[in-house]
């Protein structure tokens, strides 16, 4: 099986939480723990591709997960063939 990572950029301004749609990375993981230390890794690095100061005016924060890839899996029915 393997993983995407998914990665949301937000702030907080004035108690209203906005979000810039998802990021998904075209990078496929073997497993759940590889794709956890990468989005650990991506999120340190756009927060300081971010900079301090607009991280700090903006109360901007990451959010992240990691997500089986289904895209090469075909989808079976449910119903039994006699």
């Amino acid at each position: 099986m393997k993983y995407m990572l998914t990665m949301l950029v937000c702030s907080v301004i004035n108690g209203k939480t906005t979000c810039i749609p998802p990021i998904t990375f075209d990078e496929k993981y073997n497993d759940g723990y590889d794709c956890m230390v990468n989005g650990y890794n991506k999120s340190y690095d756009k927060i300081v591709e971010i900079g301090r100061e607009d991280v700090n005016e903006y109360n901007i924060y990451i959010k992240f997960g990691c997500y089986e890839d289904k895209s090469n899996k075909t989808a079976v029915s449910s119903k039994y063939i006699k």
